[in-house]
């Protein structure tokens, strides 16, 4: 941006700030940043502006960087779930092009502040990272990168496996468990301590532990490796905090882009902009909303679901009307949605067949040495969606017993549902659950319609048919 350009922005922001509150957003107070773009790719590929340092970081900017420079991509916005919001702005970037982001991100932060999947995730997370990039530092100085490194790789790759909801099977671990055997001696009656906890039953046969399965690998690992010592689990712990952080806004990028790019066409199209800052801000609209070739635009998919719902619920059908719908209540019912969902339920309960057709969604598969359309039924392909979504496309995969064999034994089993796991990737994660557990792992999966079972004990990998 040229220097005149700077106060037309802070101006233009402000104006954005007023018109968006106007119609009706309800965001975190604002804090934007100018920077140039290599702060921005930094940030970008660290994933917040304080983390702790990690060669995969460095690998994530090249490849951004790159291709920014061979102006293959660009970044126009990125915005951190924070309270206060932090935003920034490039540079580099035209007046329109940031004042198109600073609406953009307006939309964000409303979503951020209002979502219900999003109201457990912590809005000082910032601080949070920057203590614990300096922890890490200090056990670098003091026990070696390499040392640090290695349960960082490690925590790295099981880092989707985590839940929000695991810490209270914590406490129902502890409760299901046996009470310990009391010595039998003639003074025991002295010392009685009644057992209080409620009893439970177990039909077939020993406890395993835990009692449930946990779909949580971070949590159950950090309670109960082998080999952790108190500085490894801290390093754990604090990565299934981050991971904690940013699932939800993993679970919602279809509704979270498309209601960002809603609003920053509302208000950008409430400006007084210009012929010229017209024309341009059109383009670079046209642009974000174009389809992917291969895949799903998030932007353009959760932009129209959001106008589908809200021209719905202004003009709704007979179906609608006898089940109390209000004509005019869009505005009311999207707010609602915001609130309320996340990109599993938004699509299985808003994706019409109409919208499908519109936006010509079709399922796609290689056939022989070509790709070839192989479903265009709408419900097949909302249920694509809903189901690549589920679980933000992770396979689960649970603890079914973490003292298998009685030799403490790791017994992971992947929940199938149709999709095997790709073998190879397996292969190479399961040393990594080793390293963090420290006795033989292993997982229970399904291949080529047969359940298989891959053991890892520290040395090579080995699969068998159960």
């Amino acid at each position: 941006m040229q220097e005149e350009e700077y106060a037309s922005l802070e101006q233009a922001i402000e104006q954005e700030i007023g018109i968006a509150h106007r119609l009706g957003l309800d965001f975190f107070e604002m804090r934007f940043e100018l920077v140039p773009a290599r702060i921005v790719y930094a940030i970008g590929a660290h994933g917040m502006p304080v983390r702790f340092q990690h060669w995969s970081f460095g690998k994530a900017y090249t490849h951004m960087k790159l291709g920014y420079d061979l102006g293959l991509s660009k970044i126009y916005e990125l915005v951190i779930n924070t309270d206060p919001c932090y935003a920034y702005l490039v540079d580099s970037n035209s007046l329109v092009e940031n004042m198109t982001v600073a609406a953009h991100v307006l939309g964000h932060s409303d979503f951020f502040k209002n979502n219900a999947y999003l109201s457990g995730t912590s809005r000082q997370m910032t601080e949070t990272m920057e203590a614990d990039a300096q922890r890490f530092s200090a056990y670098e100085a003091r026990y070696g990168r390499q040392a640090v490194e290695e349960i960082v790789d490690a925590a790295l790759a099981l880092s989707l496996h985590v839940s929000p909801h695991s810490d209270q099977n914590i406490v129902r671990w502890r409760q299901a468990q046996p009470a310990p055997a009391l010595p039998k001696t003639p003074y025991d009656d002295l010392f009685e301590v009644p057992d209080t906890r409620p009893a439970v039953a177990h039909p077939e046969g020993p406890l395993h532990f835990p009692s449930i399965p946990e779909p949580d690998l971070l949590l159950f690992i950090a309670e109960n490796s082998h080999v952790l010592n108190d500085w490894q689990k801290d390093v754990v712990n604090a990565l299934r905090a981050e991971s904690l952080y940013f699932l939800p806004q993993l679970g919602s990028k279809i509704m979270n882009e498309g209601w960002a790019a809603l609003w920053h066409a509302r208000i950008m199209r409430e400006m007084d902009l210009t012929e010229a800052q017209t024309m341009d801000f059109a383009k670079l609209h046209a642009a974000i909303l174009a389809p992917q070739p291969g895949g799903v635009n998030p932007y353009l998919l959760g932009m129209r679901l959001w106008e589908s719902i809200e021209d719905r619920y202004d003009h709704p059908d007979r179906i609608l009307q006898e089940a109390g719908v209000r004509s005019g209540s869009g505005r009311e019912k999207i707010f609602e949605v915001r609130e309320t969902e996340n990109d599993v339920s938004f699509l299985r309960n808003y994706l019409t067949r109409d919208l499908v057709e519109e936006l010509d969604l079709y399922l796609y598969q290689r056939v022989g040495d070509h790709w070839q359309v192989v479903d265009k039924d709408w419900q097949a392909v909302r249920d694509r969606l809903v189901s690549n979504r589920s679980n933000n496309g992770v396979p689960v995969i649970e603890v079914q017993d973490g003292d298998y064999n009685r030799n403490g034994e790791l017994y992971l089993c992947h929940r199938y549902e149709g999709v095997s796991l790709d073998r190879l990737y397996a292969e190479k994660t399961l040393p990594y659950v080793w390293r963090l557990w420290g006795r033989t792992v292993h997982l229970q999966t399904v291949q080529d319609g047969k359940p298989v079972c891959a053991m890892y004990d520290g040395h090579r990998c080995t699969w068998k048919f159960l």
